[in-house]
């Protein structure tokens, strides 16, 4: 039964990747996304396998194939360039490490999964520590190696539709001037075109993602790329890397949803505020959006996260948004997540969360 589900599903992805125009195409972008943010309403999850250069691993076909099952239809690779690379050499590229990426964009493929390359460090820039001894957006030689990394790319893969295949230039850009992060994302957009001219591509926003780059209205074919994170109290309540003495030590007792601090409340109007609000300037030039990232940490108290999901996510359905979480296995996500209060539902040998999955299906 399980090796017959597997074909079953490769082949309804197969035959939704032929053709590129008529029916097919028209299927894929009418699952319901609205007209103000008319590209397909991509739904799914970020896998880590290669987020950590330390700690890499292989794609795992059963996490695409389950995914196309529960009827996610998105998966976004955070990658770290020493995965193939190194900071030492920047030019270097190591063609087996390649291949194992090469089998996501397969995998993809045949699941009917888009896949968004995103380049969580590239040379001169990484949200996460160890800071780089150089900077993206300040020096030359980083920024002609990062041109040179995406160019790569864009070659490798210049033969896959962008209705499978995007690029996400940089993760969660540093809140820099808009001159800055616009003459960095040109020069990125530049040279993925120069190989490939009509390759989708994904920019996040400024801010780390919390605000568009406006700059780039007139550059066409590119999505911006927001987050879902608001509050961080909620979405993060005690993660160890966050340096914010409030996450760290807020009374669980006194955490809720919706939530009151200091005489300020936070609710779905709130994540309206947060979330949404400041992307309207890009909206009204016609620019689109999707969340590419979201999520709760486990340390929240499930029926809290629960519930705050269930506002994210209907804040984020009435634009017409799509979304990946960040884990699909991990402490964000709905497989393994480590939580202590939740009954887990054995699935294939790991511990499921039924109930966040299930939120997730008809989100």
């Amino acid at each position: 039964m399980e090796v017959e589900r597997r074909n079953f599903l490769k082949k309804m992805g197969l035959l939704a990747a032929v053709g590129i125009s008529g029916a097919s195409c028209k299927t894929l972008s009418s699952l319901g996304e609205k007209k103000t943010n008319s590209i397909p309403l991509w739904r799914g999850f970020n896998l880590l396998n290669k987020f950590n250069p330390n700690n890499q691993s292989l794609f795992d076909e059963q996490d695409f194939e389950i995914m196309a099952e529960w009827g996610f239809n998105f998966v976004r690779l955070p990658l770290s360039y020493w995965s193939w690379s190194s900071e030492d050499d920047w030019y270097r590229i190591d063609e087996n490490r390649m291949k194992e990426i090469d089998q996501a964009v397969e995998f993809g493929k045949q699941y009917n999964l888009h896949v968004n390359i995103n380049f969580h460090r590239l040379p001169g820039y990484c949200i996460n520590p160890p800071k780089p001894p150089t900077n993206l957006f300040e020096d030359e030689a980083p920024l002609l190696a990062a041109e040179h990394q995406w160019r790569y790319f864009s070659q490798r893969y210049q033969g896959v539709s962008s209705r499978l295949l995007s690029f996400n230039l940089i993760n969660e850009a540093p809140s820099v001037s808009a001159e800055k992060y616009d003459r960095v994302a040109r020069r990125l957009i530049n040279a993925i075109r120069d190989e490939d001219p009509d390759r989708l591509i994904f920019v996040d926003g400024k801010d780390v993602g919390r605000t568009p780059l406006m700059t780039l209205t007139d550059v066409p074919n590119i999505i911006q790329s927001g987050r879902g994170y608001n509050p961080m109290l909620i979405s993060h309540f005690r993660a160890s890397w966050v340096n914010w003495e409030l996450v760290q030590k807020f009374p669980e007792k006194q955490l809720s949803w919706p939530l009151i601090v200091d005489g300020e409340k936070y609710d779905r109007q709130s994540i309206y505020e947060s979330s949404v609000k400041p992307w309207e300037p890009w909206i009204a030039k016609g620019g689109k959006v999707h969340i590419g990232e979201m999520g709760c940490h486990n340390r929240t108290p499930h029926d809290i996260a629960l519930a705050w999901l269930e506002d994210v996510f209907d804040v984020f359905k009435e634009q017409g948004w799509g979304w990946s979480l960040w884990n699909l296995r991990g402490s964000f996500g709905i497989i393994d997540s480590g939580r202590k209060d939740v009954k887990y539902e054995n699935f294939r040998g790991a511990k499921l969360d039924r109930k966040m999955l299930e939120l997730l299906k008809r989100s």
